[in-house]
C-alpha cells in the first residue's frame, strides 16, 4: 500500500485530502507544519508528500529544502493557493515534483499523483 504524508495547517484540508487518498487506498499520515513533517519523515518512509506552502513553525518551502538535503526521495506535490509563476518555479527549483491549486478535488489529485508516478 502506498503512503502519503499530508502537511497542512488546516484541519479541513487535511480531512478532505485524507478522505480522497484513503478512498484511493493510500496509507495516510498527517502533519500540521513543516517541523512535524520532518519528524514524520525521519520515522517513516512516504511515497508522496502533499505539502502546503504557508504554515506556522516551518513553511512548506523550508521543509522541502531541508527534506531534499536529507536525500528524501518521496514525490512532493505542493498544494497551495499561491498561483504565481514565480511561486511555481521556486517550488520546482527547490525539489517539488508537481503543483496543485486549492481547492482541489479527487480528479485533480488523482491526475497529479499519476503524473508523479504514485497512483
Amino acid at each position: 500500500m502506498k503512503s502519503c504524508l499530508i502537511v497542512d495547517d488546516s484541519k479541513v484540508i487535511r480531512k478532505v485530502a485524507r478522505h480522497i487518498l484513503e478512498a484511493m487506498e493510500f496509507n495516510v499520515s498527517e502533519a500540521s507544519d513543516g517541523q512535524e513533517a520532518l519528524i514524520s519523515c525521519n520515522d517513516n518512509d512516504h511515497d508522496v508528500i502533499l505539502l502546503d506552502w504557508n504554515m506556522p513553525v516551518m513553511s512548506g518551502m523550508d521543509f522541502l529544502k531541508k527534506y531534499r538535503q536529507t536525500d528524501g526521495t518521496a514525490k512532493v506535490i505542493f498544494c497551495t493557493t499561491e498561483n504565481g509563476v514565480g511561486h511555481i518555479q521556486a517550488a520546482i527549483s527547490a525539489g517539488a515534483d508537481e503543483y496543485v491549486m486549492k481547492p482541489f478535488d479527487r480528479t485533480t489529485l488523482e491526475s497529479k499523483l499519476q503524473i508523479v508516478g504514485c497512483s
